[in-house]
């Protein structure tokens, strides 16, 4: 599977949790491919919303939102997270651009928890660099 979003948002939301620790760029590819996957469930989930309302765009509120962030707020760039959003659903579907910050956002705060936990983690292993083994442990134990 490729990978959608770039990799140095998601470092710089790993960093933001990590206090002193480093980052290793192979933790910032792991929790990318991370984002995606959940993003696509997301949007499979969107879209099975939107199909009940007789609608072939994904808006917010399928999403679960009730309000939409600023998209200047966010770390995470939205046109990847268009692409994410479209990975596995129908090629008819559009997504409005309320639903592509909306889902920016949820993304962004999933990989926030993560990026703690991992932090967590790695302290635990006593080391100082959160490595990609730090994120799939997390999603071995809590997922």
């Amino acid at each position: 599977m490729n990978v959608e979003l770039p990799f140095a948002p998601v470092d710089t939301i790993i960093r933001r949790n990590a206090g002193d620790l480093r980052v290793s760029a192979g933790a910032a590819e792991e929790l990318a491919r991370e984002i995606q996957a959940h993003g696509a469930r997301l949007a499979i989930d969107a879209a099975e919303r939107a199909t009940a309302d007789g609608r072939k765009t994904l808006m917010a509120e399928d999403f679960e939102v009730e309000t939409v962030v600023d998209k200047d707020d966010l770390e995470l760039p939205v046109a990847p997270v268009d692409r994410i959003a479209r990975i596995d659903i129908d090629e008819h579907y559009r997504v409005s651009m309320d639903a592509r910050i909306a889902l920016a956002d949820i993304l962004e705060d999933y990989a926030d928890n993560v990026a703690r936990a991992a932090a967590t983690l790695a302290h635990h292993a006593d080391r100082r660099t959160i490595t990609a083994d730090d994120i799939e442990t997390y999603f071995a134990l809590f997922q």
